[in-house]
């Protein structure tokens, strides 16, 4: 009993450091479904993230090498064992998924000698993100202390995950922002420059972009950089007695 105690504190070790590590995120994951697997004897160990606009659950990490469980069709909500998971925020057991009418790919269990299964959810603040699957290769009861563990596992990757994607949404509104600064500065250089309007400067630029297929973001850029280019030669013309040394356009865009 203490060793496997041992063994099983030994797992929250080693994923706890994994999460306070610098490593990407599949690998996190991917550690964490090996980690869980391998301490607590499971066949399989796979980590489920549910998508809210198509409302269906897809594998996002799994030690499993077999090819028909890693391409097995996505679950919708409400489905399946790991959809009403999802759907009902609450674990499902399942003794036997291949006697189990709700489990879906029973043909595949048997395959690939599945029995038990528990499903958690993987929950942020009350709000279900995915869920995270354990299978046994022999019947098994999960014992209340098997699912307490589990699920602080599955605390700890749901928190994992929420970490990151509060991360990439984070980075994508710098980037809108950095953009955003970016074309309005090349806006007021084309209103300058063409002694346009605003709206007439941001449809030039569209439109440029559309025809080059180009982002709005290296568009403005490269007026800008064309544009301050023009003026340092100009300020080293005025410098040196000569005047400015006009170049045409600022950007091609400009090309009525």
């Amino acid at each position: 009993m203490v060793g496997e105690l041992e063994k099983k504190l030994e797992a929250l070790s080693r994923i706890s450091y994994a999460i306070t590590s610098d490593q990407y995120i599949e690998d996190i994951l991917k550690l964490i479904v090996t980690v869980t697997a391998e301490v607590m004897g499971f066949k399989i160990c796979s980590l489920m993230l549910l998508n809210p606009e198509k409302k269906e659950l897809t594998i996002r990490a799994t030690q499993s090498i077999s090819n028909k469980y890693l391409h097995k069709p996505p679950v919708r909500l409400g489905e399946g064992i790991a959809g009403r998971v999802a759907l009902e925020n609450r674990p499902i057991v399942s003794p036997d998924v291949r006697e189990d009418p709700r489990y879906f790919y029973r043909e595949i269990a048997k395959e690939e000698g599945l029995c038990s299964l528990l499903s958690l959810p993987l929950r942020v603040k009350g709000r279900v993100i995915g869920v995270l699957n354990f299978y046994t290769s022999e019947p098994h009861e999960f014992t209340p202390a098997e699912i307490h563990i589990l699920e602080s596992i599955a605390n700890q990757a749901a928190i994992v995950i929420d970490n990151w994607k509060l991360m990439i949404e984070t980075q994508i509104i710098r980037e809108e922002l950095e953009t955003r600064k970016i074309v309005e500065r090349a806006k007021g250089v084309l209103m300058k420059e063409e002694n346009i309007s605003e709206a007439e400067a941001y449809n030039l630029m569209r439109k440029y972009s559309m025809k080059t297929r180009k982002p709005m973001k290296e568009i403005a850029e490269s007026i800008i950089l064309t544009y301050d280019l023009r003026e340092k030669k100009s300020a080293a013309g005025k410098k040196s007695g000569r005047g400015p040394q006009p170049d045409g356009k600022t950007h091609p865009a400009l090309s009525k």
